[in-house]
């Protein structure tokens, strides 16, 4: 079983007047890059909020963000009271004394004084913090969830290429004997336009022929490549199966094509193995976004 880097999750709830929206991002990524966007408030546990989603996800490009709707008091700016009206008293009897009239700019001038506007910077409450972290990680289980059902589809396309590339594997077999009489005779064909006259030694030339369509046999490229889409479906099927190892094969299986394509010398066969290429590509594509 295959999961995609792929997934989304998100959690809406409530807590001291507050409505938090979470929501959880994956892109496919060669490791694990997390993007926090959160609230001040709740800077001090982003290493723990990082830690959840590493262990979790593994790998990926992660987005999480944290929108916070306060239902309560908005703001953190409180009017110190006692303050404010000492102040006010203080200059009221100021300009009582010369006559000046108290009015609204005398407000505005008070508010403007030392400790009268006093700022509450807000702390984190444990137990609303231990809330958030249980629908973090129930957000987690719906990434986790799409990520299954989204490996599922993957895992469907690259088993169907996988089989292809195998069947197109055994098509080879009936063009190898024509690949065969086509390489002897173009030697023989350039043999004659040398013009040797009879000079070749005909026991060393079988030889070298036998040894040159030694080097120019194909089964030892098509058992490998038989045995590397085995163990690729294999470990495609394994309840732990890793998108980098399934990498790591189909690069073997990309040299087994090669080889099989520098030594076709047949056209059928070369088409075939163009077909190879052709799935082996879109098998590579979609591992890219297996975790």
């Amino acid at each position: 079983m295959i999961k995609s880097m792929t997934g989304f999750g998100k959690a809406e709830f409530e807590v001291n007047n507050k409505k938090i929206t979470l929501e959880l991002k994956a892109l496919n990524s060669k490791q694990i890059d997390i993007n926090a966007r959160i609230p001040s408030v709740y800077r001090e546990k982003e290493i723990e909020i990082r830690k959840e989603l590493a262990e979790k996800l593994v790998r990926g490009k992660v987005d999480v963000t944290i929108y916070v709707e306060n239902h309560g008091e908005d703001s953190n700016s409180k009017i110190n009271e006692p303050i404010l009206k000492s102040y006010f008293e203080s200059l009221k009897k100021i300009n009582d004394e010369l006559g000046l009239p108290t009015d609204q700019t005398t407000m505005q001038a008070i508010l403007r004084l030392p400790d009268v506007v006093k700022t509450e910077y807000e702390t984190l409450d444990e137990e609303e913090w231990q809330v958030i972290l249980l629908h973090l990680r129930k957000a987690l289980e719906d990434i986790d969830d799409f990520r299954i059902s989204e490996g599922k589809a993957l895992e469907t396309d690259i088993i169907a290429n996988t089989e292809s590339i195998e069947k197109l594997l055994r098509q080879i077999a009936p063009f190898e004997d024509n690949r065969m009489e086509t390489v002897k005779k173009r030697l023989s064909e350039n043999l004659e336009r040398l013009n040797l006259n009879g000079s070749v030694d005909e026991n060393r030339f079988e030889q070298e022929l036998v040894y040159y369509l030694d080097k120019m046999d194909m089964n030892e490229e098509k058992v490998r490549l038989n045995n590397h889409c085995n163990y690729f479906l294999e470990t495609l099927a394994q309840s732990d199966s890793s998108g980098k190892k399934l990498a790591f094969i189909s690069q073997e299986m990309g040299r087994e094509i090669n080889t099989l394509g520098s030594k076709a010398y047949e056209n059928n066969i070369q088409r075939i193995v163009v077909q190879m290429k052709d799935h082996l590509e879109r098998i590579k594509e979609q591992l890219l976004n297996v975790l």
